[in-house]
């Protein structure tokens, strides 16, 4: 196995805890009687969790080291999964710890995970790729063992511990990386170059690369009051598309927008015609909006960090682009005076708009070229 290649095994599973839940939706709704909101707020609070832990493993990886961050991240998200399995059979509310510490697992993993990773084997997109391929199986392989079989609730989280059990054995193999980074980035000093491009560039663009699948994924779904299936098969679809387009990240960020402008709008007309076939074709759209948009940012934030401080650049690229995922709580919230159609209009107006928008500030030379 390449150099990085046995790490990069946890991002899987951190992407699959992720996604695991989001195929469970309906299944929650159906089978434990919650609600719409209670469902999304469930949903939106992996964020809640996520962000202040990115903030803080960021810079906690720069200091003691990716290695240890990123496998002390794993078992807390082993454990987070061991809670939802209990609160799918005996407390409904170990959902809500459950789902707050995947999402603090998750953010500690992409954190020091993404720029172990990168230092390991010279790859910036290669996180990217498999948190994308956690996505795209875990939703589908939750949502076809809930379907069929016995305790549902229980055994479409099985997976997940066995895989993240799995790469974490893989992943105590590698070395730690974080002197060799820390030694480059001692002749750095003052305001580093990269920091005006970076916010310009990356972070404000960031939230869109998950507002898009979310939408592909949860709102569409939502909307059509699609069966667990349709729902499971949206969230393969989407990071499917995803890995499809992250092999080849563009110079700017405008064709991830613009394929998510271009998503949005077909969604739009899903939810209003009641369409399933051209609501899986707005995922599609939105998961290659979602690819681009993800492999831009990974190799933009690897371009412009100094190296010393890259697990903390990454963890605010992640942290920017993880704000998106409160998108379908907002838009259930806002359904609530305006069809939903309409609402993911409007998206798809804002999405062209930062498009042209971001036409106006061309990348400058990369700082720290990627291999």
């Amino acid at each position: 196995m390449s150099r990085g290649g046995r790490a990069a095994w946890i991002m899987l599973a951190s992407g699959w805890s992720a996604n695991q839940f989001s195929a469970l939706l309906g299944a929650y709704r159906s089978h434990l009687g919650l609600s719409e909101s209670t469902v999304t707020g469930l949903f939106a609070v992996y964020v809640v969790g996520l962000i202040p832990a990115l903030l803080v493993a960021g810079p906690m990886a720069d200091r003691k080291g990716r290695r240890v961050v990123a496998l002390t991240a794993l078992a807390l998200n082993v454990l987070s999964t061991l809670l939802l399995m209990a609160g799918g059979v005996w407390a409904t509310w170990l959902l809500l710890p459950g789902r707050f510490l995947t999402g603090v697992s998750a953010g500690a993993l992409l954190a020091a995970g993404s720029a172990w990773i990168k230092e390991l084997s010279g790859s910036p997109r290669r996180s990217g790729l498999f948190v994308s391929a956690g996505f795209a199986t875990g939703g589908l392989g939750a949502a076809l063992i809930a379907q069929w079989a016995p305790w549902p609730m229980v055994t479409a989280y099985v997976p997940h511990v066995v895989l993240a059990v799995a790469a974490g054995a893989l992943a105590a193999r590698e070395p730690e990386t974080r002197s060799a980074a820390a030694h480059a980035g001692r002749a750095v000093s003052g305001p580093h170059p990269g920091t005006r491009p970076f916010r310009r560039q990356v972070l404000t663009m960031a939230p869109w690369i998950f507002a898009a699948p979310t939408i592909g994924f949860v709102t569409l779904p939502g909307s059509l009051h699609a069966g667990l299936i349709l729902t499971g098969v949206a969230t393969a679809v989407v990071p499917g598309a995803g890995l499809l387009t992250a092999r080849r990240p563009g110079v700017t960020a405008t064709p991830g927008l613009l394929a998510i402008a271009v998503g949005a709008g077909v969604a739009a007309g899903a939810a209003a015609t009641s369409n399933v076939p051209l609501a899986l074709l707005a995922a599609a759209i939105l998961g290659a909006g979602y690819g681009l948009s993800l492999a831009y940012g990974l190799t933009r934030t690897a371009a412009l960090a100094p190296p010393h401080q890259l697990a903390r650049w990454t963890a605010k690229f992640w942290t920017a682009a993880y704000v998106g995922m409160f998108t379908p709580y907002v838009i259930t919230l806002v359904s609530r005076t305006a069809p939903v159609p309409a609402v993911l209009a409007a998206v798809a107006i804002l999405a062209a708009t930062h498009a042209t928008l971001q036409l106006r500030h061309p990348p400058t030379a990369a700082t720290h070229p990627p291999k």
